[in-house]
């Protein structure tokens, strides 16, 4: 499914919780040169988000797709490149890969979200968390950085379009991202209720 407007509401494939008091919109955002078909995928035993594996992003900010949820969610999103259809990608598929994991509307409107490298780095990423109070931790987390541009050599996969550098070279260049299955964010976070969580792929800063 092409994104070609602004902006287009896609809703989660479950029952929708009324009563719930705080509600997260989970939103997508491109702005890289070129198109991004992210591929976003439940945790177990949650449900599929609608049109989740056939989803394109225009480039340079063109289309963002946004996903209420008023139900609790949480998955993944791994940014895929090259893509000559939603099941042929040149980089996403398999490592490298960019992965962005969110958490919404959980226990008293709780956010929780990350950027992982332990797959690997194809393209920047960060999550930025709008509409919250002040009171709240909610930092923006993950790394603008194109970290394909500074790949040492032996690392660069896909022509360049990858690297499978060490943890240490990513944590580096982005403390902000978690870079091996234990690893933390330098910034803590408690957001509870954002009124968004923006994932924006090849963020300006």
């Amino acid at each position: 499914m092409k994104a070609s407007m602004a902006l287009t509401a896609l809703v989660l494939a479950a029952s929708v919780t009324a009563a719930a008091a705080w509600t997260t919109t989970f939103t997508m955002h491109n702005l890289c040169p070129y198109p991004v078909w992210p591929l976003v995928t439940p945790n177990a035993g949650l449900p599929a988000i609608a049109g989740g594996a056939n989803i394109r992003l225009d480039s340079n900010g063109l289309a963002s797709l946004a996903f209420p949820a008023a139900a609790a969610w949480s998955g993944r999103v791994v940014p895929r490149t090259g893509c000559s259809d939603a099941a042929r990608c040149a980089t996403g598929d398999a490592p490298p890969a960019t992965v962005a994991q969110v958490s919404v509307n959980a226990a008293a409107g709780l956010a929780e979200y990350s950027v992982s490298l332990v797959d690997g780095f194809n393209v920047p990423a960060t999550i930025t968390p709008h509409a919250f109070d002040a009171s709240q931790t909610c930092p923006v987390l993950g790394c603008a950085v194109d970290l394909n541009a500074v790949c040492p050599a032996d690392a660069r996969v896909g022509g360049g379009a990858g690297c499978m550098a060490s943890p240490q070279f990513f944590k580096e260049r982005c403390p902000e991202e978690r870079t091996t299955a234990t690893d933390v964010e330098a910034t803590p976070q408690r957001c509870f209720g954002p009124g968004e969580l923006k994932v924006v792929f090849c963020p300006t800063n």
